[in-house]
C-alpha cells in the first residue's frame, strides 16, 4: 500500500469515527499497528461491535465484509464506507441487524 493510500485510509478512519460522533456515539480511530480483534479502525463506545472502514471509490462489498467478520473476534462485524462526495454509511449482515439496532439504542439511551 502507497503512502498516498495510508494517508487516505488514516483520513477516512478519523472522518469515520466523526459521523459517528455527530449521531451521538463517541468514536475514535482505532490503534492499527497492533492488527486484530483488539484495534478496529474505529473504536466506539458500542460494546461488541467492530467497525472496518473503507473511504474508497472502488468499493469491494463483499472482500470488505469478509475482512470485518474475520477481524472481528465474535463481535458484530460493521463496514463503515464513503466514496469522494458522497455520504458515509454502514453495511451490516442482515442477521446481525436486530443485535446492532439494540445495541446501538442501548448506546443512545445511556448517553
Amino acid at each position: 500500500m502507497g503512502m498516498k493510500s495510508k494517508r487516505k485510509g488514516k483520513v477516512g478512519e478519523r472522518e469515520a469515527a466523526e459521523a459517528l460522533r455527530e449521531v451521538g456515539i463517541d468514536a475514535r480511530r482505532g490503534v492499527q499497528y497492533q492488527g486484530g480483534e483488539e484495534s478496529p479502525d474505529v473504536v466506539a463506545e458500542i460494546p461488541g461491535v467492530h467497525f472496518e472502514v473503507k473511504r474508497t471509490e472502488r468499493f469491494r462489498l463483499y472482500a470488505a465484509l469478509r475482512q470485518a467478520i474475520d477481524e472481528c473476534g465474535g463481535a458484530i462485524p460493521v463496514v463503515l464506507h464513503r466514496a469522494n462526495r458522497e455520504e458515509w454509511v454502514a453495511i451490516v449482515r442482515l442477521r446481525d441487524l436486530p443485535n446492532l439496532a439494540t445495541k446501538v439504542y442501548l448506546t443512545l439511551a445511556q448517553g
